[in-house]
């Protein structure tokens, strides 16, 4: 895939055709669940008063959260309308800016999150690149939080329910799904790549990120809440409680809407 082309689509797709300031909002009862797990889970490492970039942070949502708990966030995003809306909040610093070439110097964070570019981006050099930046401005000690999007749940979005797409033989761009993470030519969404858990992990050791740790978040119920625009607390908390027990189990884990990587920076 030719990642110019793809920048493209990704500029086009979320100023015309997707509206991602609504997505952990009251899109649907998926949106609350992956809120509360990320919010959950980098709250649980990070120290009080921590110093945070937000790579790829979109129109600031979780960036928000963040610094009205006292974080000193800066929000990056490619996509100039993302900014724009991100700097509304007032109270943190959002720019323009690319997770392959990061303008900050060396260990100047105490954590960097990723929830985005890694599932933009076609070619693993350049995946691993992004880590590799995340680490290098990150201090030791610190954290790097990276969102992926398992090639498994790209696959059912893309085939349950959709009986044109099963033809015989299996079609090949849903081989090369399953096989290689390739994201099928006729879906809208403009991925780059979708990651298994296993392949996650290795992409964060070849940045030099070993023993890190992958994650569920909002684990197999987020499909059935991506369907629901609400539901009552009740069922809220059971998916919650449900991925917090095993959003960390291989194979397991591969059954969520989105993972999380999460490593310990050492230098």
């Amino acid at each position: 895939m030719d990642q110019p082309d793809l920048d493209a689509r990704i500029q086009d797709y979320y100023r015309n055709q997707f509206a991602e300031s609504d997505r952990l909002g009251n899109r649907s009862a998926q949106g609350r669940l992956e809120f509360e797990r990320v919010q959950e889970l980098i709250g649980a490492r990070i120290g009080p008063r921590s110093r945070i970039l937000d790579v790829g942070g979109g129109t600031g949502v979780h960036a928000a959260a963040l610094a009205e708990r006292g974080h000193d966030v800066v929000l990056i995003d490619p996509v100039p309308d993302h900014v724009d809306t991100a700097r509304r909040h007032g109270t943190f610093v959002a720019e323009h800016g690319d997770a392959r070439d990061l303008r900050f110097p060396d260990s100047a964070f105490d954590a960097v999150l990723l929830f985005g570019p890694l599932y933009h981006i076609a070619a693993r050099q350049s995946r691993i690149r992004c880590l590799r930046e995340a680490k290098r401005v990150s201090r030791s000690g610190g954290w790097v939080f990276a969102a992926v999007i398992p090639r498994f749940a790209s696959h059912a979005v893309n085939t349950l329910g959709r009986g044109d797409l099963l033809d015989q033989p299996y079609p090949a761009e849903l081989v090369a799904l399953l096989e290689r993470g390739d994201p099928p030519a006729t879906i809208r969404f403009p991925g780059g790549h979708f990651h298994t858990g296993e392949e996650l992990l290795q992409e964060l050791a070849a940045a030099g990120l070993p023993d890190a740790e992958a994650h569920a978040i909002e684990g197999a119920n987020g499909f059935a809440l991506e369907e629901l625009p609400v539901v009552d607390e009740a069922i809220h908390q059971a998916a919650l409680s449900l991925v917090r027990r095993t959003g960390h189990l291989p194979g397991i884990r591969d059954m969520s809407n989105h993972l999380m990587g999460i490593a310990r920076v050492q230098k």
